[in-house]
């Protein structure tokens, strides 16, 4: 009577085969966890560049040419925004540019938006 099985070192390969399928998995798994932040980041950022173009708007201003930083928090995450605005070739605009970052690192803008505002009293 002959007794068919696995040798050790078939196991053995089978298993190294199983735990290389295993850590790819879950090395993907981190990455999708880790670009899910990062778009979540940029969704974000992007919102807040949207908010103070859109109030600049709304309160129809016609800001001054310079730039400052502000805080511009969405939920729970501290963003700081940076705007510049700029002169345009026809004096009744401005250039606004709304870049977005998380905390003090400048070393990385999650979001830039970029209008254009109107003077409309003319002046």
């Amino acid at each position: 009577m002959t007794v068919r099985g696995f040798t050790l070192v078939e196991v053995l390969v089978a298993l190294a085969i199983v735990a290389a399928a295993l850590l790819a998995s879950v090395r993907a798994v981190g990455e999708m966890a880790n670009s899910s932040r990062e778009l979540e980041l940029r969704l974000l950022a992007d919102m807040s560049a949207q908010n103070r173009i859109a109030e600049a708007r709304a309160a129809r201003q016609f800001l001054p040419i310079g730039s400052r930083e502000f805080a511009c928090p969405q939920g729970k995450i501290e963003f700081v925004c940076r705007e510049e605005i700029k002169a345009t070739p026809n004096t009744l605009f401005r250039r606004i540019e709304v870049r977005v970052y998380v905390g003090a690192d400048e070393s990385h803008h999650y979001a830039e938006v970029i209008g254009i505002l109107g003077n409309e009293t003319g002046s």
